[in-house]
């Protein structure tokens, strides 16, 4: 017989040993964001805290537990898979419209009674988040508690640091030395009037140390903090990380190494004469409070965010490459899955270990960019499934595959969406297919001024969609770093973003364009490319620029219905499929090379 407690259950006895610390302390609500000192989207395991209170497994999403009630608010990507992971667990899901929604904070200030103390961990609490939560607490008569990290009190086997060792990003793959990124800061740190700088963000770190590690799922970054200096820069990691190597190639570049726990000691030391620059949005309140009240602060985004973003020429040479590989990886794996379709049992799970053993085999390939989404019919309208061993869909019958998956390389980042059918597609699944394929060719081939908002661009790929009344939860678009973050800033293209100086698109920077249609308990439909921000002319009316198509993979023309096309859009998508058969024809041959000719032949 089995005596082992079920999951709701063990979920059940987490949250009440965090209401008994919560008693123990005075709290009346405890709230536990998805976050880590470093503010990451993909966390280590340490900092999984969330996850291992309420059981849900998404990448976003916030914990509020009360003497009598738990909320766990997430955006409409997450809705059904949360709501079959609180199910039994007493946690309440508490649907918002996007990730950047700050109706929890809301809550709190409506629900809660005057003199409540609401407790979090400033350590994991993002700056500007706690100035928002704490002002709508106090002008409600409420206090903010941000010194207890109850995680730490009643998670016994907390996991610690992670251990693996950090490497370097080395040339040709790596074309700005260490030394110029340092300058190049340093440069940036004087414009603003700072002598010194406090960066937490682990992308950022990467970037300009030009360093790679595997402390975070999916992402080549390591955990550190970083204070550069006038004439040295300090990097501050857990011991065993740096490998001699590597320190000896750091103290040629004037780096030191210092103790994890050191960080906010190092603030806290800083001469009262200094100017400190830091990025309120990508610091979090714990380290902040670090900084003493005689310390001028330099308010403004991380410079290395906006560098990093803008690839040089050389590195958009190197992506092409990476595209390149990615692409006749995607073929290899195409071909497979079209000749075993009805012959052996595909599942889910078959989708992932097949697709990552094709880029594995493309020279400088790292990993997966992000955990492979393949979702079959009904699971397509959850737009961050993740099929389990528990929970996966079978391959048969007819339907919808849609198959979300991307590649870490030494030299890029590649992210793509792709849908197949299995069987023979409805009229219905053919119009949504085509809706979408219209808002990418409509957004893909967008000319715009230097300078545009990100978010600006976003209604572009949607306007073919809503004309049929028709709308999706999601961002078209995010940046995409230089094998680096999947997902990285600071432009965006979504509705849900404000269009804030920062989200200006400039050259170099890369972006998906990623409109979909989900039809919930039915199917799901995405289509994603990257695209490059490339020059397009100077007119009376000033610079201009166009996106660059990276992504080199058939678009599934058996999806389409042709009549919905109108001719240019046809003869846009046959001139892609073009491109994409002459730059992927040289890594190619035998059946992979047949499945290309056939799946890019002119409609």
């Amino acid at each position: 017989m089995d005596t082992q407690p079920s999951r709701p259950d063990v979920i059940r006895a987490r949250i009440a040993k965090l209401r008994d610390a919560m008693r123990h302390h005075g709290l009346t609500a405890y709230v536990v964001p998805s976050a880590d000192p470093h503010l990451s989207e993909y966390l280590p395991e340490r900092w999984k805290g969330r996850e291992w209170l309420s059981g849900f497994t998404g990448s976003v999403g916030t914990l509020i537990v009360t003497a009598d009630q738990a909320g766990l608010w997430a955006d409409s990507r997450y809705w059904v898979q949360a709501e079959a992971e609180l199910a039994g667990s007493g946690i309440a899901l508490m649907k918002i419209p996007s990730a950047m929604s700050a109706l929890h904070i809301d809550w709190l200030a409506g629900n809660l009674a005057p003199g409540a103390i609401v407790g979090a961990a400033g350590e994991t609490l993002g700056l500007a988040g706690a100035r928002a939560l704490e002002q709508a607490l106090s002008s409600k008569g409420m206090a903010l508690h941000t010194d207890l990290d109850l995680l730490e009190q009643i998670w016994s086997d907390r996991p610690g640091l992670p251990s693996q060792q950090i490497y370097e990003h080395l040339p040709p793959h790596a074309p700005i030395s260490r030394a110029q990124k340092l300058a190049q800061i340093r440069e940036s740190m004087r414009t603003l009037g700072a002598d010194w700088h406090f960066i937490s963000t682990l992308d950022d770190i990467a970037w300009i140390f030009n360093l790679r590690g595997a402390d975070v799922s999916y992402n080549p970054v390591f955990v550190a903090h970083a204070l550069i200096g006038p004439e040295r820069a300090t990097l501050y990691l857990a011991d065993g990380k740096v490998p001699d190597t590597v320190l000896q190639a750091l103290s040629r570049d004037k780096v030191d190494i210092a103790s994890y726990q050191q960080a906010p000691v190092a603030l806290a030391d800083l001469p009262a004469s200094t100017q400190l620059l830091l990025d309120p949005r990508r610091i979090t309140l714990g380290l902040r409070q670090q900084v003493q009240p005689g310390i001028e602060v330099v308010e403004s985004i991380n410079p290395s965010t906006f560098a990093k973003s803008r690839k040089t020429d050389t590195e958009a040479a190197h992506i092409r490459k990476a595209m390149e590989q990615d692409g006749a990886a995607l073929c290899e794996f195409f071909a497979w899955l079209e000749q075993n379709l009805g012959k052996k049992r595909i599942t889910e799970l078959t989708i992932d270990e097949q697709i990552t053993a094709a880029r594995a085999r493309q020279p400088g390939f790292v990993s997966p960019s992000f955990g492979t989404i393949a979702a079959f019919n009904a699971n397509g309208a959850m737009p961050h499934y993740h099929a389990t061993t528990e929970s996966h869909a079978v391959i048969e019958g007819n339907g919808l595959l849609l198959i979300d998956s991307g590649g870490q390389y030494l030299n890029g980042t590649t992210d793509i969406t792709r849908v197949v059918p299995v069987g023979i597609p409805s009229t219905e699944q053919k119009r949504d297919f085509t809706l979408v394929l219209k808002g990418v060719i409509a957004l893909s081939g967008t000319r715009f001024p230097r300078g545009t908002k990100g978010p600006m661009l976003d209604a572009i790929a949607r306007a073919p969609i809503w004309s049929e009344g028709i709308d999706f939860g999601h961002g078209t678009g995010h940046g995409v770093g230089y094998f680096l973050n999947v997902h990285e800033g600071p432009q965006v293209i979504s509705c849900y973003a404000m269009p804030e100086p920062h989200t200006a698109m400039e050259p170099g920077m890369i972006t998906s364009i990623e409109p979909g249609i989900y039809r919930p308990g039915r199917w799901g439909i995405r289509i994603e490319n990257l695209v490059l921000n490339v020059q397009s002319g100077i007119t009376e009316f000033g610079e201009f620029l166009e996106f660059e198509t990276l992504t080199l993979c058939p678009i599934d023309t058996r999806c389409i219905d042709l009549s919905l096309l109108r001719a240019d859009e046809t003869a846009k998508l046959n001139a892609y499929h073009a491109v994409v058969c002459e730059r992927l024809t040289p890594y190619l041959s035998g059946d992979a090379l047949a499945w290309l000719q056939k799946r890019t032949q002119p409609i």
